[in-house]
């Protein structure tokens, strides 16, 4: 009944295993589909034979008058080694959701402006380079191209990691696949198809991620040395004892030469690095470091460098506002009441950090009227009577309010600082000043510090401009500064750390990271960010805390430990058992291993390296 079920497992469900281990022998290049190949079929040959031809085992290998069967281990083996194939193709096939993702970003369809001056509903495909296309509040815009006519502020953030929105007017460049605000405008596509900056992103990712290395090679490197040595036991172990072994001497031969198989089985060696792998991912998610596949884990321990973008990463993504100074008999709760009674009737990006800072305060709404806007320089409306200016500085000014030196020295102080400064005005007096910014994370300087003391080199990497990313590097101890890069610059500083022989890892959370994230040694994704930098990252810190990454680090370190002394667990039983496989000691003590006992051997030592691996469940990657 064994043999019949073991059949089918071997030979069907297993049997591109055994294909492989065959190919691997005719190509010369062993490895672990050797041992497999070698070990099941020593397993099931040695059972076949027990079952069909019993009588050719002597009585010392019988067990109650029984020989005994490995159809059990084999189809374990065969099982085991099945799932782990799996595994690595379904991680190869999530691969191309990152590129699913990226091609999903875009529009679908476009409202294009015909000779005749009429609109009409395409499909983006069907647009040609030089088409007039009209985009409306809300929509994702369908290509790369200027604007003609109108304005609006566009948010860019998928591309340039840039928080705040940007005013765009006539002769502007925009951006496909990224997201008209508020204004209506009149564009010409200049690149379609294969040129747009979505699609050479998407090339970017794919071809990074082709260029990832193989998983688990450390296993394959050893098997290569391992296997032709038990090879060459095992056939030596065959002719000396059909030549020099007591009667019945190929039996004996026969029996020695297979035990030597059986013990050198690649199970413990082929659990090694996957259960150590199995359990260090399941640790890493209850701490909220999601590991995507085994490289990502074999490379991170020799992390060198970490390139970090800032929006999203290092600050929390979104403006707020950080500081309100009130002028001479001013107080803050009057400057915010005021501004925020004006902003809640724009549309301008930073109007919604006035406002929610407000109701965030408890401030009590004012109502405001005639309200106007200004373009360049602020808005004005009403309240009970005056006329509050809500802008910069020379809007104010315009309108006739006196600045005071200090408030004026104060604001020069936060802009240097890369913080964006509103004015806010009552008729000729000014009543304050409004701060707003990206805020840096609270997380962000103990994970730099962390990463410091591992001698690993911080480099920002960011879309911002020049000003503010220099002035979050100077607060947070930030070694070197990239600002206004563009995805293409991104990827290409991971590649240039490379090939001066660093490892890098790439930590982001925006579009414009993903062929970054991709193409470095390790990508760590905010699991704050978007689902295209998740999917071409290795490593996904789900709470977005930087301070994980020195967690996985740690993680890294750990189970690549634990892999070795796996591996060491798995050798050892080998070195110990196969020379008493091969019958060493029968001369002296006339003692033989049988295939049982050398079964049992092999199964100890991958108990062994199981309770090995789970020991990784007891670490602490909690950080203060």
């Amino acid at each position: 009944i064994e043999l019949l079920f073991a059949t089918p497992v071997i030979f069907w469900s297993g049997g591109f295993l055994m294909k492989r281990g065959l190919v691997s022998l005719k190509n010369r290049s062993l490895n672990m589909f050797t041992l497999i190949m070698l070990g099941v079929g020593a397993a099931y040959a040695f059972s076949f034979a027990a079952v069909v031809a019993p009588g050719i085992f002597p009585e010392g290998f019988r067990s109650e008058g029984k020989v005994g069967l490995y159809f059990e281990a084999a189809v374990v083996i065969t099982v085991l080694v099945i799932l782990g194939q799996w595994l690595e193709a379904r991680a190869r096939n999530q691969t191309g959701q990152a590129i699913r993702s990226l091609l999903n970003l875009a529009a679908k369809t476009a409202h294009r402006i015909n000779k005749s001056g009429k609109e009409e509903e395409v499909a983006v495909e069907d647009l040609s380079k030089g088409d007039r296309l009209r985009v409306k509040p809300g929509e994702k815009l369908p290509l790369d191209g200027v604007i003609l006519e109108g304005s609006s502020s566009i948010d860019e953030s998928m591309i340039t990691g840039e928080p705040i929105p940007v005013q765009k007017s006539k002769g502007d460049k925009v951006i496909g696949a990224t997201v008209n605000q508020t204004g209506s405008f009149i564009m010409k596509a200049e690149a379609v198809g294969e040129d747009t900056m979505l699609f050479r992103i998407v090339q970017m990712v794919a071809d990074a991620q082709r260029t990832r290395a193989p998983i688990q090679k450390l296993a394959d490197a050893v098997s290569g040395y391992f296997v032709p040595i038990v090879i060459l036991i095992a056939v030596a172990t065959f002719m000396i004892w059909s030549i020099a072994g007591p009667a019945p001497a190929l039996a004996y031969a026969l029996v020695n030469a297979v035990a030597v198989l059986i013990i050198a089985c690649p199970c413990a060696l082929g659990l090694a690095t996957p259960m150590s792998i199995t359990v260090g991912v399941g640790k890493g998610a209850q701490n909220g470091i999601l590991i995507r596949n085994a490289e990502a884990i074999e490379q991170a321990h020799k992390i060198t460098h970490l390139i970090t973008d800032k929006t999203g990463t290092l600050t929390e993504g979104k403006p707020a506002v950080v500081e309100v100074v009130a002028a001479h008999n001013q107080d803050s709760t009057t400057v915010i009441a005021k501004a925020a009674a004006v902003e809640l009737h724009s549309e301008h990006p930073l109007a919604k950090a006035v406002i929610d800072y407000s109701i965030n305060r408890g401030v009590n709404q004012e109502h405001a009227e005639d309200f106007e806007s200004t373009t360049g320089g602020g808005v004005s409306a009403s309240i009970l009577g005056e006329r509050i200016y809500v802008g910069n500085k020379a809007f104010v000014e315009s309108a006739g309010a006196s600045i005071p030196q200090a408030i004026s020295e104060r604001a020069d102080t936060l802009q240097f600082e890369a913080k964006t400064v509103i004015w806010v005005a009552i008729s000729s007096e000014l009543l304050g000043i409004i701060a707003i910014a990206d805020p840096i994370k609270p997380s962000s300087q103990a994970a730099i510090n962390s990463l410091h003391l591992q001698n690993i080199q911080v480099v920002m990497c960011t879309g911002d401009n020049a000003k503010t990313a220099n002035a979050v590097a100077r607060t947070l101890g930030i070694d070197v500064v990239h600002a206004e890069t563009k995805p293409e610059d991104k990827l290409q500083i991971v590649k240039d750390l490379q090939s001066r022989g660093f490892k890098v890892a790439m930590a982001g959370d925006g579009i414009n990271d993903a062929p970054a994230l991709a193409a470095a040694d390790v990508g760590i994704a905010m699991g704050t960010g978007t689902d295209v930098a998740i999917e071409s990252a290795g490593i996904t810190l789900v709470q977005g805390d930087l301070r994980s990454i020195s967690s996985a680090l740690h993680l890294s370190r750990m189970v690549m430990r634990n892999i070795k002394q796996n591996l060491f667990f798995a050798f050892l039983y080998n070195a110990a058992c196969v020379p008493i496989a091969a019958g060493i000691l029968y001369p002296f003590f006339g003692l033989l291993l049988s295939p049982m006992i050398a079964g049992a051997a092999m199964s100890f030592s991958s108990v062994s390296v199981i309770l090995n691996s789970l020991r990784l469940r007891t670490l602490n990657l909690t950080h203060s």
